[in-house]
This record gives structure tokens, sequence and C-alpha cells, in this order.
């Protein structure tokens, strides 16, 4: 659906507009008035009868930028030459005082400000000052005040408006960069989510199999690396020791932690969260649905399709609402707990799939990242809390954290797992991600999301 562009300038077309009206109005009551004191009543009475229907008859003119065209301008301030020269004609003993048009000659000064700015505003104000002079006779101090009063307040407002442009056009490329970055961004969490982790899970097998699949491995490291490159910050990605296709670099432990900590693509080895082809939200969540055998999560992940309440909730309209418990608790199982509110907890159906995609991506860091001790396997929590304004989602395990320093050099190595698929998921639906981890007490991840009425 388009979205009406949004002008600071049409406020000030809407007040010219109301300014023509009641000025005009106010010529014909000054004549009403004083008619008997005019020389020429007819002539001045004539004139002001074409002066009301031509303000009347080119409201539209006014009402904006593209609507008023240089050839209306230029009429327009005829109008106001015209009926300044004339007023000395039909009030030849300067009994009236004002001139024909009164202060509507300062109308068209006004279209001109708006319309080019205040180049535009400053030709057109010499130009009624001019016939101000010629109609007076003479320079004197009345007709130098007006004369510089419509002078600079049309040159001012031109000015505010040249500003008021300039201020919308960096808005909106700046509009235009925020939506280019928040699309780049969704389709690099959607390429970390699935074809990274792909590509991650080929360099290790093929490793680990050695032979032609060696080479396969080898191949699939250097494509991951560079579409890490292209999918993170312009700055390459540092390279692994060992190269892509060295099996170490591939296979060495990771000495790390916790739920959310070292998330899907903050794996040192490239064993970022890898979660199914389609996970929870349809951007492939760890441990959800759809998973590549030989990558299982933790117990209670394992089997799991897209008929366990995942599959239902990526049917949904997005206008419709999902249960938030439904998405978690397949999560559940011998090293996971989930504890869950009594009453559901419903949330519109995309937003509980990101959610429950986040929560997916903690617990592959703990899968992969937070075992207390070599074979041995990390406990997780996940706990759901339902507030009056927001959800909060807290996913804690019992690894030994995060090391001081290490999710930005993942970053900067092209991991963005906590950046893209927890942090920046969260963000796009108004929420936070919060992640507190002690070297030796787990890690922790806070998710909070408002809710949407």
């Amino acid at each position: 659906m388009a979205v009406k562009k949004m002008s600071v300038e049409q406020p000030l077309w809407h007040a010219l507009t109301g300014y023509r009206v009641l000025t005009v109005l106010y010529a014909v009551a000054v004549f009403v008035w004083q008619h008997a004191d005019y020389s020429a009543p007819a002539v001045a009475g004539g004139f002001l009868a074409l002066l009301v229907v031509w303000t009347f008859a080119t409201l539209r003119k006014v009402a904006s930028a593209a609507r008023c065209t240089l050839p209306f301008l230029g009429a327009d301030v005829a109008f106001a030459v015209v009926g300044i020269l004339l007023s000395p004609l039909v009030d030849v003993h300067n009994q009236v005082g004002p001139t024909l048009p009164s202060i509507w000659v300062a109308g068209p000064v006004l279209a001109f400000a708006l319309k080019g700015g205040w180049r535009w505003a400053a030709g057109a104000s010499v130009l009624v000052g001019i016939a101000n002079v010629i109609e007076a006779g003479e320079i004197t101090r009345p007709t130098l005040h007006n004369v510089l009063l419509v002078c600079v307040a049309s040159v001012a407002i031109g000015y505010v408006v040249e500003v008021a442009r300039a201020s919308e056009r960096t808005l909106a490329r700046a509009l235009q960069i925020e939506a280019a970055t928040r699309e780049r961004e969704r389709l690099a969490r959607d390429i970390h989510d699935n074809v990274l982790q792909v590509l991650a899970m080929v360099q290790r097998k093929g490793t680990q199999a050695g032979g032609e699949a060696a080479e396969l491995g080898r191949m699939a490291g250097e494509q991951e690396i560079a579409l890490r490159s292209l999918i993170s910050t312009n700055r390459p990605p540092r390279q692994r020791q060992g190269g892509p296709g060295d099996g170490a670099a591939a296979s060495a432990p990771v000495a790390h932690a916790g739920a959310g900590a070292p998330d899907a693509a903050d794996g040192l080895d490239g064993l970022d969260a890898f979660g199914g082809a389609e996970g929870p939200g349809g951007l492939g969540g760890a441990g959800g649905p759809g998973r590549i055998d030989g990558l299982h999560g933790l117990d209670g992940l394992d089997g799991l399709d897209a008929a366990d309440g995942f599959g239902a909730a990526e049917g949904a309209d997005e206008t419709e609402s999902a249960d938030l418990r439904a998405l978690l608790a397949p999560y559940a199982g011998a090293r996971v707990s989930f504890a869950e509110p009594g009453a559901p907890v419903r949330l519109p159906a995309r937003v509980a799939r990101e959610v429950a995609a986040a929560v997916g991506a903690a617990l592959d860091n703990v899968r992969l990242h937070a075992s207390p001790q070599p074979g041995q396997e990390a406990q997780a929590w996940i706990l759901l809390e339902d507030e009056p304004d927001a959800v909060l989602v807290t996913v804690r395990d019992d690894g030994p954290g995060i090391p001081e320093g290490r999710l930005a050099d993942a970053e900067a190595e092209g991991r963005l797992g906590v950046a893209l698929s927890i942090r920046g998921r969260l963000r796009d639906l108004g929420g936070t991600a919060d992640l507190v981890s002690v070297p030796g007490q787990g890690t922790e991840v806070e998710l909070r999301v408002p809710k949407h009425e």
C-alpha cells in the first residue's frame, strides 16, 4: 500500500491559501468602507471584483508546489503590480491611503518564496517594491518600510523552505539507507542460519572423511569465508589459522560457552549454530524442524518436524496470533528445562516465530560451545514470562562463560550469529537482547519483545 509522503512545506501552502482569501476580503472591506473617497470608484470596484474572482479561482494553484506553476506566478504578481499602479488613478487625492490590493500584494511574493526559495522571493519583492515607489512618486519612509518588510519576510520564508526541502531529501535518503540496511541484515540472517551452516557442515564432514571429500570440504570452507565477507562489513573477515582447508582449524574445540553467547555465527571454527533448512520462523532456528541429519542438538530437539507446532505457526496469517509456549515447548528435553506460565502467551504469529528462532540460536550455542567438561553436555534452562507490556524469554546455561572480547572478535571475523540471529531479530521486532556472561558461571541471554496490541 502506498504511503502518503509528508511534506514540511505543505502547511505553509495551506497558510498562504488562507492569507490570500483573508487579504482579498480585507481589500474589499476597505473599498466598501471608503468607496466615496475614491476619484473613480467604478474602476476601483471593477478591479477588486476581478481580484476576488482571480483569488478564489486560483486557490488550487496555491495548494501545493506542484500546482503552483511559473505562468500562474507571473500572472499573479502582474495582478499585484497593476493594482498598485492603478491606485493613484482611482485615488487621485490620496484620500484612501492603502493601494487597491492593499496587503494582498504580499501573497504573490510569498508564493514565489514557497515555490522557488529565497532568490525567487527576492526578485518578486523587488518588482513589487519598484511598483510601490512608482505609485508613491518618491521614496518615502513608510513606502521603504513596507517594501523592506515584504522583502525580508519573503526572503526569510524562502530560505526556510529551501532548508526544509534539503532536510526532507536528507531524511528520505537516510530512510532509504536504513531500509536497505535492514533488508541486508535480514538476508544476511537468513544466509547465516541456513547456507553458512551447510557450508560449515560440508567442510567439517569432508575433512573428517578425507580423500576426495576433503577437497570438497576445502572448497566449501573457501566459499563460506567469501560469503561471510559479503554479508558482514566491508572488511574481509580474518582467515582462520591454517587456511580454509586445514582440518584442524575446522574441528578444533571451542572453549566457550553459553546460551546465546558464541551464537550461531560466533562459533570459532565454522561450527556456527546450525538450524535446519526451515526452523521456527522459517529462518532455520537451531534445533527446529527440518534439521539436517548428522547435526543433532540437545536432547529433546532431535527428530522434530514441521508438524511439532512450528509448522502450524509457519502457515499462520500475519494478522493472527500464536502461543509462544507452543513454539518453545519442543526445545525441552533431558538437557533443556522449560518453565512457562499457565496461561497462553500470545504474540503476532511472525513475532512469535522470530522469538522462537532467536531462542533456537541461543540453544545452538549451548550445544556447540557450552560444555562444562570435554565429553559433557551443558544444561540449559528456558524461562518464559508474560509481563503486562512485554514478553520476556531467558535462556541460561551452566557452561564456562564467554571469554571477554570474544563476541567482538567473532563479529570482526564475519561471524554474526549473536549480532544477527539473536540481537538482529529482536531489534527488528522493536525488542532487546541482553547477554550476561560470568566466567565459570555460564551465560544468560534475556530476550524482551514488546506486546503488539
